[in-house]
């Protein structure tokens, strides 16, 4: 069994690479334009006169791949000329670690880009079985488009670790699993593991994202899930978090942050979002509240989670029924268009930012109103009603 990474709707199926294989993989959304998206990009940026960045080393993971890519400045001449606004988010001088990024069209991803515009030193955990395709998708340059910032520089990675989150250290790793032919070219990719190597590698931390989620009966009804199934995706969708942040607590600096992925199915009703993900998504809420207490008594870390809407993740596409979820919020929510993956990203740059100096413990919704409405004012019931509209 090997963990996931996903997201859109934090879906994780069956199904290897697309999102699951027992754990799916990802953490994908994929990021889908609309108008306002470099007006967003920008403001983020407007402020934040990125220092250079380091180059991926070679993406250097424990594979030690390295690469040939120069390192490329994020703060163009125009930037450095120009004033900073009022209130800027500035990252520069802090390291972020974000878990679950495999490709370049999920929630992770974006939330690695608007990190990184934002001044912040990138760190990934990709799951075991993903890394090679991953890595040699980084180093043939499948990813270089996507990895543009705002100001016209380049995502630089410091470097990728291979990261399965069901497993807390070495003792925990069935044989079977240990023997696993897609676990072979790996090695200290538990979660005490990599936050060990972590810190032999840099040190400490400032920003923990977690991007990771699992359930290999989603497809299933919660009646028709079993014991197994139904822990499974606890384990994976929701322990994981805590895991991480017991590991990772000790090398974070204080004053540090960190943010999960929820989704309105922890609360609400979502049919066909099934095999216990929606108990893992409250689970991963109420723990975000009692973590938020914990280290931040303890550690002055703050603890948030994000909860976005629907978006084209290969994740959400193996569920089956992402473009309803999609077309259903640009029918029903406030702000009727298609959300996009930056704004997701954006959001956790919020977040990790002192401008939320005083914000733990929340959930946050970035889904374009869709959590606020009671009914869905699409149905022919509602006809008769003057409901406004969206012009497109």
């Amino acid at each position: 069994m090997a963990s996931t990474m996903a997201s859109g709707l934090h879906f994780a199926t069956a199904k290897p690479y697309v999102s699951s294989s027992h754990r799916a993989l990802r953490l994908g959304a994929t990021i889908l334009g609309y108008d306002s998206k470099v007006a967003s990009w920008a403001k983020l940026a407007s402020a934040c006169h990125l220092s250079c960045m380091l180059p991926f080393r070679g993406i250097s993971s424990s594979s030690g791949l390295k690469s040939a890519k120069p390192v490329t400045k994020a703060m163009s001449e125009d930037s450095q000329s120009k004033p900073s606004s009022g209130l800027p988010i500035d990252l520069r001088g802090k390291r972020a670690f974000i878990a679950g990024v495999a490709d370049d069209n999920g929630y992770g991803w974006a939330i690695a880009k608007s990190l990184a515009a934002a001044g912040a030193e990138i760190l990934l955990g990709t799951w075991v079985p993903a890394l090679n395709i991953f890595e040699t998708s980084l180093r043939r340059g499948k990813f270089d488009e996507s990895r543009v910032l705002p100001d016209g520089s380049v995502m630089e990675i410091s470097k990728v670790y291979p990261l399965d989150a069901v497993y807390d250290n070495p003792d925990n790793v069935p044989e079977d699993v240990k023997t696993n032919k897609r676990y072979a070219a790996s090695s200290k990719w538990t979660v005490q593991e990599v936050a060990d190597s972590v810190k032999q590698d840099f040190g400490s931390i400032d920003i923990l994202v977690h991007s990771l989620a699992n359930g290999p009966e989603v497809t299933k009804p919660l009646l028709e899930t079993s014991r197994r199934g139904y822990l499974a995706a606890i384990s994976a969708s929701s322990y994981s978090y805590v895991s991480l942040l017991k590991h990772f607590i000790p090398i974070m600096n204080p004053g540090g942050s960190s943010i999960s992925l929820t989704y309105i199915a922890s609360e609400r009703i979502i049919p066909g979002y099934g095999g216990g993900m929606s108990s893992a998504k409250a689970a991963l809420e109420s723990d975000t509240r009692v973590l938020a207490f914990e280290a931040g008594r303890k550690n002055k870390i703050r603890v948030n989670t994000i909860s976005a809407g629907p978006l084209r993740s290969r994740a959400a596409k193996a569920i089956g029924f992402i473009d309803m979820m999609i077309e259903y919020s640009l029918a029903n929510a406030p702000l009727q268009k298609e959300l996009s993956a930056e704004e997701v990203g954006n959001t956790a740059a919020f977040l990790a930012s002192p401008l939320a100096s005083a914000i733990t413990g929340a959930v946050i919704y970035v889904d374009n109103g869709l959590n606020a409405m009671g009914v869905g004012v699409d149905s022919p019931l509602f006809e008769g009603l003057d409901i406004p509209k969206a012009k497109h």
